[in-house]
């Protein structure tokens, strides 16, 4: 199967407050297809969150590349590279972000409209993805009249609605009760197959990376597969 995000050989190095170098990755590699679930697991200070920040392109990597759906993000200057992240990835991340002031259609619907679709069409989008997450009966509802899950599960359907070929989550469950965070990692599976988007989730919940078609650690900044046997004894 053709790979849609491919990494390869990253390393991002800081600078700590002594001046001395800081690895956080080296040498990381991933490949991930369209319609494929992989979950990213390691210890907190490991760099799983710097590593969903460079294949998000909100942050380079001093070392290594980076493509997705056949770009090459070195190649990118920063304007394409907005216009990419704007276009073809979506973010949900532990928090929800959502705009209080607005209903769960008015804040799926607003990357659309910033992204200059006429509205009746940005509202049927929205619609459509609110139902696909099981909100259709919430969709005028604002933030505060709904549960931490379905705020969570707007977020989802306003990462997925400029239909991006990649979706991120960092922690996206780390908020949530039981019963909603077994939700929405139900949710994550259905969809990277309905969608046929690449999906990359960052987690310690070992009920969501079970979910997963494969499941990666982050060990001394590589990534190293984790065999299922492994994953359903946790």
């Amino acid at each position: 199967m053709t790979a849609l995000l491919e990494a390869r050989g990253l390393g991002r190095r800081y600078l700590g407050g002594d001046g001395r170098p800081i690895d956080v990755l080296t040498g990381c590699e991933l490949s991930v297809s369209r319609g494929e679930f992989v979950a990213v697991t390691g210890a907190s200070g490991t760099g799983k969150s710097t590593l969903l920040q460079i294949l998000g392109t909100l942050d380079r990597p001093t070392a290594g590349t980076v493509s997705l759906d056949g770009v090459d993000f070195a190649t990118c200057p920063p304007a394409a590279l907005a216009t990419l992240r704007n276009r073809k990835i979506g973010f949900v991340f532990q928090f929800h972000h959502l705009l209080r002031e607005f209903s769960a259609l008015e804040n799926v619907m607003l990357p659309q409209l910033i992204g200059g679709v006429a509205p009746a069409d940005a509202e049927r989008r929205a619609a459509e993805l609110l139902g696909a997450v099981g909100l259709a009966a919430r969709l005028t509802h604002r933030p505060a009249k709904l549960s931490g899950g379905e705020q969570q599960r707007v977020a989802v359907a306003r990462a997925l609605v400029n239909s991006p070929v990649l979706l991120l989550a960092d922690e996206p469950s780390g908020n949530l009760d039981a019963a909603n965070a077994e939700h929405l990692h139900g949710l994550f599976a259905e969809l990277s197959r309905r969608f046929q988007a690449a999906v990359v989730v960052v987690t310690h919940n070992r009920s969501l990376a079970e979910r997963a078609d494969r499941v990666l650690t982050l060990e001394e900044g590589r990534l190293v597969p984790e065999a299922r046997e492994q994953v359903e004894a946790s």
